[in-house]
């Protein structure tokens, strides 16, 4: 399983239309965008999880498309940055 980040979103996107949009590629797992704790909008990035095939030929569709007028940026998540890599000490 991989998991794409995803950028550039607009700020009243749902985690349904994202699952629409990237399921056209393959099974979508799992999706969750980053909200805005007060407001509780969208803060334009979240993650997709799908199959390694699926989400390499998503990320290659879906990489620079128009989504509501913002261009998206897909990329596979590269997970926790910094020296530690997420580690405890």
């Amino acid at each position: 399983m991989k998991t794409l980040s995803i950028r550039n979103l607009p700020s009243d996107a749902t985690e349904g239309e994202v699952s629409d949009l990237f399921s056209q590629h393959g099974k979508v797992f799992s999706v969750k965008l980053v909200r805005d704790v007060f407001k509780g909008t969208c803060r334009g990035f979240g993650q997709v999880n799908m199959e390694g095939h699926e989400a390499r030929a998503a990320m290659a569709a879906l990489d620079g498309k128009s989504f509501r007028g913002n261009s998206l940026r897909v990329q596979e998540d590269r997970g926790p940055r910094g020296r530690d890599r997420g580690r405890r000490r």
